[in-house]
């Protein structure tokens, strides 16, 4: 059985069609890439996953469970978020956000027990940021901050991490330290990381570092294509997807393995 399977989903706001007859499953340990053009319902299938909003027709299914009986404190024990901003309006401190990953365990009057803030320090030291814990969250950099999300969702300890544009606004290096955190996390964790992606090489990223990798290519309401990145991300679906003309190199690494890149060349004129 899937850890995740969608069937025939479909969505609408009202009059407008966002996305149909979308099918797709991931299994443990697996990354699932989303890819497409902006506007195209990357983030909508996101949130209807997370119980945010809810598919008019097919089903979603988590570990052979219906999403749409699952009370959302229960969905938050199985799927956790990490967005791709997230707002700095108040000096928390570091640990104080990781702690809210907390919240699906914690009363409604609770405090974090001993427990929680074990669970918090461990989420912090497992993506290298717990000589921060104290540091108020508004003085973070970017990347940092980026890190400190996915913490929070480590925090709350469940199968599923939602992954919407995670290098979104970070630099080379930070975008390069996120993608090595999501390795290492399924590599020694076995957890289902399903991201929306502008970037196709993310995937190959994550193919070459030997984690089953599937791509999912989003256009006019459906899938272009889904399968492995070597299979779906060439030149002509770029093409077709981005309206932009690509090349697809490689190159061989220290280790031996082929690395392979989308380069973007021009737009389709």
């Amino acid at each position: 059985m899937a850890l995740l399977e969608v069937t025939d989903a479909a969505f609408s706001y009202k009059e407008n069609e966002i996305f149909k007859e979308l099918s797709f499953t991931v299994n443990r340990g697996e990354i699932f890439c989303l890819l497409g053009p902006n506007g195209c319902g990357k983030t909508t299938l996101l949130d209807c996953i997370l119980g945010i909003h809810k598919i008019i027709d097919g089903q979603i299914l988590l570990d052979g469970k219906n999403t749409s009986c699952l009370r959302s404190g229960e969905l938050a024990r199985h799927i956790a978020y990490v967005p791709q901003y997230h707002e700095r309006t108040f000096p928390y401190t570091v640990l104080d956000i990781v702690k809210m990953g907390r919240a699906a365990y914690t009363g409604r009057f609770s405090a974090p027990s001993r427990l929680d803030i074990k669970i918090a320090e461990e989420s912090l030291e497992r993506v290298g940021l717990l000589r921060l814990r104290n540091r108020p969250y508004t003085q973070l950099s970017g990347g940092e901050g980026q890190l400190v999300m996915i913490a929070r969702a480590l925090a709350q300890r469940t199968p599923v991490i939602v992954m919407d544009e995670p290098t979104a606004h970070l630099d080379f290096k930070h975008e390069m330290i996120v993608l090595e955190t999501i390795v290492h996390l399924v590599h020694n964790n076995s957890l289902t990381i399903i991201m929306a992606t502008h970037f196709p090489n993310h995937a190959f990223y994550f193919e070459n570092n030997r984690i089953k990798t599937t791509a999912a290519l989003m256009h006019n309401k459906r899938f272009l294509e889904i399968g492995s990145p070597l299979e779906v991300l060439c030149e002509s679906n770029m093409q077709k997807l981005y309206n932009v003309n690509t090349r697809l190199i490689s190159c061989w690494l220290d280790d031996h393995s082929e690395l392979r890149q989308l380069i973007p060349v021009s737009t389709v004129v």
